[in-house]
């Protein structure tokens, strides 16, 4: 089945129309930032990113094979410790067996932690918000913006999408107010384009 419309990161999407895959306009609609995810109570006492390069304390981590999301995590370890910090949780904590990278998707976080396999992890703070709201024992520590890595999502209509109309009335939904108050609801922000 072809697809209509295709929504990614901004850098992604533009790539894609660049490529011919997708049609502009690129309709960007919301960020979202990093957070530590935790069981509830945070028992490990994990407070910053720095935290992670503990030896001993366990963690589950997006994969940077195959999800998206560990090169901003990747980029915010660097922030808040340097390549030192980012080694340690992706390389050595990998070798030793104390970072667990997620097979399928980063959504696998939560439920290490319910596991007990894991006591920390970075997702994106609607993943957090999400799981917390849906009354799992998950808590979350926010990341400072100063180490912090923004997403920004985004939406286009395929090259030859199918259903063109009905996907250009689905790029106005993602942008209107009423889809926002429901993104907000889940730590989303609105996307505010950065003046030159």
């Amino acid at each position: 089945m072809k697809p209509d419309v295709y929504l990614a990161e901004l850098a992604i999407s533009t790539q894609l129309v660049e490529s011919g895959r997708l049609v502009s306009p690129v309709v960007t609609f919301a960020t979202n930032d990093l957070t530590i995810m935790v069981p509830a109570g945070n028992p490990a006492r994990v407070v910053t990113l720095a935290d992670l390069g503990r030896g001993g304390l366990a963690l589950a981590m997006p994969n940077p094979e195959f999800e998206g999301v560990a090169r901003q995590i990747r980029a915010s370890l660097v922030k808040a410790g340097g390549e030192a910090l980012a080694e340690q949780v992706y390389g050595q904590k990998v070798k030793d067996g104390e970072t667990v990278l997620t097979r399928i998707h980063h959504r696998q976080t939560p439920l290490l932690l319910m596991q007990h396999l894991a006591e920390a992890g970075v997702t994106w703070s609607s993943e957090a918000i999400f799981q917390e709201e849906i009354g799992n024992p998950i808590g979350h520590v926010d990341i400072p913006p100063e180490a912090n890595t923004v997403a920004n999502y985004s939406a286009a209509i395929v090259a030859g999408a199918p259903h063109s109309e009905a996907a250009r009335a689905w790029l106005d939904f993602v942008a209107s107010d009423v889809a926002f108050k429901i993104l907000e609801r889940y730590g989303f922000k609105r996307f505010a384009a950065k003046s030159e």
